[in-house]
């Protein structure tokens, strides 16, 4: 079996080639082929190109392992599964906002053992190895500590339906008042290496998928945050929380009387 390090070069590769592949053909204006859970919620040409790029590779390396991408759904199975998303942010990939990535995770016997988290539009690849750290661009990475919520820095997200959007505005009002200031990305890979880098103190968002978050919630979480869902749950697309251990705590008890992952 191969070891966290050699998944961690492979997906490191494969997400560097990815990105230099999207960059190069990424249009003025990428057209939209398709639509997912609203007329909001796009895929374009070139998520579809990514992710058969990134499956090709894998298979290349190791075609007996399964593969989850947020295009392709899931095939294979076995103890290692890839976890895959081609282009995390991808309104702004369509927008040109400077906010996106290659997301890819190593899952081995249900455990996240490597990820990466390639910002392509920045040149920045964050990396972490179970046990191992996270780094980025040769330097490790440590989440901002005791920090109270009053004067944190939280990033989320939001839905792409309308009754979803409703409850998040209404969870934002009673969040914002309590904490230093909100960010919203638009990449919940991209929010959690932030996390990860002290560029935000906290994340929390109702919604993202496994894909969204299997790499850059491992770069949090060696990079010292906590990661996890609300009342003891792991993460899950009810609501994703992230900070350092207190902070957490903190968050996750603003947010859990709210309700959060209801939808209207």
């Amino acid at each position: 079996m191969s070891t966290a390090a050699d998944f961690l070069g492979l997906a490191e590769r494969i997400a560097r080639e990815a990105g230099e592949m999207l960059l190069a053909e990424r249009p003025v204006r990428p057209e939209v082929l398709a639509t997912k859970s609203s007329p909001t919620d796009v895929v374009t040409a070139l998520d579809r190109a990514s992710e058969e790029l990134i499956r090709a590779r894998i298979k290349e390396v190791r075609p007996d392992d399964a593969i989850l991408g947020e295009e392709g759904g899931v095939t294979g199975e076995g103890r290692v599964r890839w976890v895959v998303d081609p282009i995390d942010g991808t309104v702004n990939f369509l927008y040109g906002v400077p906010e996106w990535a290659v997301s890819i995770a190593v899952e081995v016997d249900g455990e996240i053992v490597a990820g990466v988290v390639n910002i392509v539009p920045r040149g920045e690849v964050f990396t972490a190895a179970r046990g191992g750290g996270a780094w980025l661009a040769g330097e490790r990475l440590r989440c901002n500590s005791g920090v109270p919520l009053a004067q944190a820095l939280i990033a989320t997200g939001f839905g792409y339906e309308p009754g979803r959007r409703a409850v998040q505005a209404e969870v934002l009002a009673h969040v914002l008042p309590r904490v230093r200031d909100i960010r919203r990305g638009g990449s919940a890979a991209s929010d959690l290496c932030a996390l990860a880098a002290g560029r935000v103190d906290g994340y929390y968002e109702r919604g993202p998928q496994e894909w969204d978050y299997a790499a850059g919630g491992l770069v949090a979480a060696e990079a010292g945050a906590r990661l996890g869902g609300l009342h003891g749950k792991p993460c899950n697309p009810g609501l994703t929380l992230c900070a350092a251990p207190g902070l957490f705590e903190e968050l996750h008890d603003l947010l859990a009387p709210l309700d959060p992952e209801r939808d209207a």
